[in-house]
């Protein structure tokens, strides 16, 4: 038979923090999402001054992708 160790647990939550009171919280909410993965890029600062928000970067990829197509299709 295994003995546990005698460990101490340091209890470092205060007191105001009472979870029994807390209600709406959803186990996993999240999960689904989580597990399709994100797809966050980092800017450099240049870059970012450029673009202020995400709909501008995706539509200055978007018009990057339809040209770079066009001179695939041109250089066949």
């Amino acid at each position: 038979m295994k003995t546990k160790p005698n460990v101490q647990i340091r209890d470092d939550l205060k007191p105001e923090y009472d979870f029994a009171r807390m209600k709406g919280g959803v186990r996993g909410k999240y999960a689904k999402a989580y597990r399709k993965g994100t797809n966050l890029v980092l800017l450099a600062p240049d870059v970012a001054r450029q673009f202020p928000d995400d709909r501008s970067v995706n539509n200055a990829l978007r018009a990057l992708m339809r040209v770079s197509r066009r001179a695939v299709a041109h250089a066949r």
